[in-house]
């Protein structure tokens, strides 16, 4: 898949530059050891990428070593209860890639033995494996020839060609140029090398032009138009929705909580009763209260923003005496309670009444 002769050394000068300046990542086989013959683990290849959509490599580093150090195999964590792996995910955001982590891994070891195939058209037959996870996968951990277009190779695509196309619309232009430069050697250093490059050379601001592989061929910075590369549509205003969340602890120190609905924002999570989610042109629902009790409204709200909405919510508090039984939710044993099992919109819920 290696391009014309005028872009066929691309390729050669990214991967000399990433043999040196490779970033150290704890699911990532260095260039050397790769060298040596040392091949990734395509379990923690696809965990780590699962992770990454639409996360910082900052915040995914602490929860990657988690995972692994609790479920260290495939086979691990498609054994894990629903409820665990969950509450490890509280915090990461996006949950649905939680459920669909769970159902990949039960799949690969119901229809692969417990092995990711290293085959493109498999891998995107797995739940949760889309265009760019397979491509992924097929490239870093088996080494075959397919193109990774993530936010950080987009941003090298289109200044590297001057591409003024604004995105979403110039995904199939920045795709066809970072095929073309694909090759079909080390195609797993190549597909992390060009995402490295953008991650920490091809910076969204100020990107460091003059130590860049790639300063001589690159378009934009001849045409002093690096820095408005890529170009966006502007961004829709988010709308704001509000609604009540009920938090009541009984005497022993357990709280009232409930598993969401699989489908729908926050699936699958814990979380505290409590009334829709609606829009905030309109009167704040209550909803209904999970158990009956002198309630509180706690001072303050909490706010919180998701992709496509911001959030406020009031918080209502109560103590309840003896064991009473709730309508919605169940009580949860103070010994087995852990904020950090809870999406980050309900542990700021539960920081407010502390």
């Amino acid at each position: 898949m290696r391009d014309t002769a005028a872009t066929c050394s691309l390729p050669d000068s990214l991967l000399d530059w990433y043999d040196t300046h490779a970033r150290i990542m704890p699911w990532r086989v260095s260039p050397a050891d790769r060298a040596a013959g040392v091949r990734p683990d395509p379990y923690r290849i696809w965990l780590s990428e699962v992770m990454l959509q639409q996360t910082t490599v900052a915040t995914v580093r602490e929860y990657f070593q988690r995972f692994t150090s609790r479920w260290p195999t495939l086979q691990d964590l498609a054994a894990a209860p629903d409820a665990d792996v969950m509450g490890e995910w509280a915090g990461l955001g996006y949950y649905a890639r939680a459920r669909n982590l769970l159902k990949c891994a039960r799949a690969v070891v119901e229809q692969h033995n417990g092995q990711f195939p290293a085959d493109h058209a498999a891998l995107l037959k797995l739940p949760g494996i889309g265009p760019y996870t397979a491509s992924a996968v097929s490239s870093i951990a088996f080494d075959l020839p397919y193109t990774v277009l993530d936010g950080n190779v987009e941003r090298v695509m289109a200044r590297l060609h001057d591409i003024h196309t604004p995105l979403p619309a110039a995904k199939p232009e920045l795709m066809a140029k970072a095929q073309a430069l694909t090759p079909s050697y080390r195609s797993g250093d190549y597909a992390q090398a060009i995402m490295d490059l953008g991650a920490t050379i091809c910076t969204p601001k100020s990107p460091a032009c003059g130590i860049c592989p790639w300063r001589e061929p690159w378009l934009a910075r001849k045409m002093g138009t690096a820095a408005e590369l890529p170009r966006k549509l502007p961004k829709k205003a988010k709308p704001i929705r509000h609604g009540t969340v009920y938090l009541a602890r009984r005497e022993d120190g357990a709280w009232l909580l409930e598993t969401r609905p699989d489908k729908g924002l926050l699936g699958g999570m814990l979380g505290w009763p409590g009334s829709d989610w609606i829009d905030a042109t309109g009167s704040r629902p209550a909803g209904r209260a999970p158990i009956e009790a002198q309630w509180h409204e706690a001072a303050g709200e909490v706010r919180h923003t998701f992709t496509h909405f911001h959030l406020m919510l009031t918080v209502m508090r109560a103590d309840l005496a003896g064991d009473p039984t709730p309508e919605t939710g169940r009580f949860i044993p103070v010994s087995d309670f852990r904020p950090s099992d809870l999406p980050t919109v309900m542990r700021k819920a539960f920081d407010l009444i502390q």
